[in-house]
């Protein structure tokens, strides 16, 4: 009996040292960024900060008049302790979901707002998060990016908590911003039609439909993105070409955006910023090389 005592013990020593050296050790927030990533590993989280965060211009998103407006005016009455909304954006691809939420940071951080990103797979920890920022004075954005759920997903039930659905108060100083391609962020099956309830003139959709809709209805703020005319995805290249140099928007220019969105199946701001980068790398190369082997060398 004593021996296998003494073996219990000598296992769970064993596992003491095991654990730590497969646990991170907790780490102190540096709270001098602006912008953080929780980082979940064998159980354990931190925010880990981002000392260069993509800094992108307010000024500078095109065709996205009305989303610009309306966040920056929710964030504003955010930063200033008034009373703000969580904020859904849903739509095309590439059309500045994410870079308006960056522009947003990058605009009021001199206000004291901060960001967090959180992957979808780490929402679990929501709670623990907002109980971390709860205690700071600065306003935080809790990011989620390229959001989607699957039935049953558990960080679809901490979102939900999170955002207005826990017996505790929701935190002030913490807020959601989330983007994702599907409007209730969860798929949508052609058999939750047969769930809808016709009663007289009234429709009622079913549980199902009824379950999905919940979760995006607790965001207060919705914005819509709709893909890009090719007046705009031109507007927005010509842009692009003048960020990186390139002037004026020849018709050569204009012709190559053209067959570059063919190639990419798409029109959006991304494929414009892609496009540009590849056309202006081009002309200054030309240009490095003419500068490397004049004519009058060869």
């Amino acid at each position: 009996m004593a021996d296998i005592e003494q073996l219990i013990q000598k296992a769970e020593r064993l596992l003491d040292r095991l654990e730590k050296h497969l646990l991170p050790q907790a780490q102190d927030t540096d709270w001098s960024a602006i912008a953080w990533r929780w980082v979940a590993h064998q159980g354990r989280g931190y925010l880990q900060a981002v000392h260069h965060p993509h800094y992108v211009s307010l000024y500078g998103l095109q065709n996205v008049d009305e989303q610009k407006a309306r966040i920056v005016r929710n964030t504003e009455q955010f930063v200033r302790g008034l009373p703000a909304n969580n904020v859904l954006l849903t739509g095309a691809r590439g059309t500045g979901k994410s870079s308006l939420v960056k522009a947003v940071l990058s605009h009021f951080a001199q206000h004291g707002l901060r960001l967090v990103e959180v992957e979808k797979q780490d929402l679990v920890s929501l709670p623990e998060i907002v109980a971390i920022l709860r205690e700071r004075p600065e306003r935080f954005i809790v990011f989620c990016d390229d959001l989607t759920f699957d039935a049953g997903e558990p960080g679809y039930k901490a979102l939900k908590v999170v955002l207005d659905g826990s017996v505790s108060a929701t935190s002030d100083n913490v807020l959601v911003y989330a983007t994702s391609n599907r409007r209730h962020l969860m798929p949508e099956y052609m058999a939750e039609n047969l769930e809808t309830q016709h009663l007289g003139e009234e429709i009622r959709p079913g549980d199902t439909a009824e379950e999905k809709i919940s979760l995006s209805e607790r965001f207060g703020l919705w914005l819509s993105f709709y893909p890009f005319s090719q007046q705009d995805y031109l507007r927005v290249a010509e842009q692009w070409l003048e960020y990186h140099g390139v002037t004026p928007f020849t018709e050569d220019a204009r012709q190559a955006a053209l067959q570059f969105a063919l190639a990419r199946g798409s029109r959006s701001g991304r494929i414009a910023s892609q496009f540009a980068r590849d056309y202006a790398g081009q002309a200054k190369l030309s240009e490095l090389a003419a500068v490397s082997n004049p004519p009058d060398a060869q």
